[in-house]
């Protein structure tokens, strides 16, 4: 895409999120006990609180949003370019899955572009609704998928026995070892866990992530990043009202997850935050368009313009740091520490991804994905 048709806040919302995805990522990678329906014997509750408060279920949504008001970006400047939009978007997806199909054997199988490539196959069908219709659909699957994990939680409270905590204490002890063993042992241990991996995505991710496709659609269609202050009204209802309904989600949802990990009631408040963290995740999108009228702006553009990029660079940095590629610290740094590391890879991130802007027009990964989608070299490098 032309930097002429480029839109800094975009890129910078994009460049925030890294940031939230890291937060939740990072812990698949530090601890065993990440999902594992206990409680991890050396957290900090308070660190886990703020993960699963603000972080936890929001940020692949701000994500999936802005993918889908990207995709109008992409039918924009496929129709300027005078080109076919189907065949470019049909192997770039082909391109996204190939890339997301090695992040989730060799680095993590928590990994979201496999899923973005083939919703992005549901979009790429969809693409004559109208924004008001897409705006209706989305709304229905959060409301279906929602209402449908929270009557599921309920009668999972009134029919579920306990985990078997000594089993799960001992799976968790192998996931660890295999993941501190080798760099075979690393991938045969996500290639185990992936089953249950996508049994989550197709079931609890997918449904939230297709109605913020259709919701970033309708937005790029309307512009509504691109002349934000046509929507004035719409920033304060996602302040005043959606916001604080989001937090009232994120906070039950956030108890539960430090307090009941893995219970019954876990289930009911998955059903919760499906309902209400798409508000949330909104409230974010009205704070930052605010913060990114200022210079801040210019801050976290830079990350987002090689986002893809920066998602697989986190993967591979903590694949170093926790797995048997590098120093193998799976369980061992503390919940602080590694929320400190959280902090640090992101502000690296932050400064790398300026520093490589200077002279390349792409990130690695983008110019490799531009390439399989216009089917020509993209040019490398600019002079500034």
């Amino acid at each position: 895409m032309s930097d002429q048709y480029r839109l800094v806040r975009l890129d910078a919302l994009r460049g925030f999120a890294l940031f939230g995805i890291l937060a939740v990522n990072a812990w698949v990678f530090a601890t065993g006990y990440y999902g594992s329906g206990i409680a991890d014997p050396a957290r900090d509750p308070a660190v886990q609180w703020i993960v699963s408060m603000f972080f936890e279920t929001k940020f692949y949504l701000l994500f999936s949003f802005l993918f889908g008001y990207s995709f109008t970006q992409q039918m924009d400047s496929a129709a300027r370019a005078g080109v076919a939009f189907r065949p470019r978007m049909l192997r770039r997806h082909l391109g996204l899955a190939a890339i997301g199909v090695a992040h989730a054997v060799l680095l993590f199988h928590g990994d979201i572009l496999t899923t973005y490539a083939l919703l992005g196959l549901v979009l790429l069908a969809l693409r004559g609704i109208s924004p008001r219709r897409a705006v209706r659909l989305a709304v229905g699957l959060i409301l279906v998928s929602g209402a449908l994990w929270t009557l599921l939680g309920v009668l999972d409270v009134l029919t579920r026995a306990p985990a078997d905590a000594a089993a799960v204490s001992a799976q968790v002890a192998e996931t660890v070892a295999a993941y501190r063993g080798s760099p075979g042992t690393v991938v045969a241990e996500r290639l185990r866990q992936l089953p249950a991996t996508l049994g989550f995505v197709v079931f609890v991710q997918a449904p939230s992530a297709l109605a913020m496709f259709l919701l970033g659609f309708a937005a790029g269609r309307r512009r509504v990043l691109a002349e934000p202050g046509r929507y004035r009204a719409l920033w304060a209802w996602l302040l005043r009202v959606g916001a604080p309904i989001g937090l009232a989600g994120a906070g039950f949802y956030a108890y539960v997850a430090v307090n009941h990990p893995g219970s019954p009631v876990e289930t009911v408040a998955i059903g919760v935050s499906i309902l209400t963290a798409p508000l949330l995740a909104g409230g974010y999108v009205a704070v930052l368009l605010r913060l990114f009228d200022t210079r801040a702006a210019a801050v976290f553009a830079p990350a987002g313009r090689v986002a893809l990029s920066n998602y697989i660079l986190q993967s591979v940095v903590l694949g170093v740091v926790f797995t048997a590629y590098g120093f193998g610290l799976m369980g061992t740094l503390s919940y602080g520490a590694v929320a400190g590391l959280v902090v640090g890879i992101y502000a690296v991130q932050l400064a790398l991804s300026a520093l490589w802007l200077r002279s390349h027009r792409y990130g690695p990964l983008e110019w490799l994905l531009r390439a399989v989608t216009t089917g020509a070299r993209p040019v490398a490098a600019r002079q500034l």
